[in-house]
């Protein structure tokens, strides 16, 4: 998958997901109907979710060597 193709597809996903937020939040839709977008919500958030974890995955860290050398690392998160 190409960068700019994951990179759209996971802005999407998450516009989608704050425009359900905001749309719950609002407490105007019908029960049935909140129900159905918080399930999309979770849906989406998870897909967000695991789409971050797959690009840290591939996220490396330039250092610089004391010998002046660049190498790379995996990337770690801070937790």
């Amino acid at each position: 998958m190409p960068n700019g193709e994951m990179k759209g597809s996971f802005e999407v996903s998450l516009k989608e997901l704050e425009k359900i937020v905001s749309e719950l939040e609002k407490g105007d839709l019908p029960l049935e109907n909140q129900l159905k977008a918080f399930e999309k919500g979770v849906a989406l958030s998870r897909e967000c979710m695991k789409r971050l974890e797959e690009v840290e995955k591939r996220v490396e860290t330039l250092m610089v060597t004391p010998e002046g050398k660049i190498s790379t690392a995996p990337f770690e998160a801070a937790e």
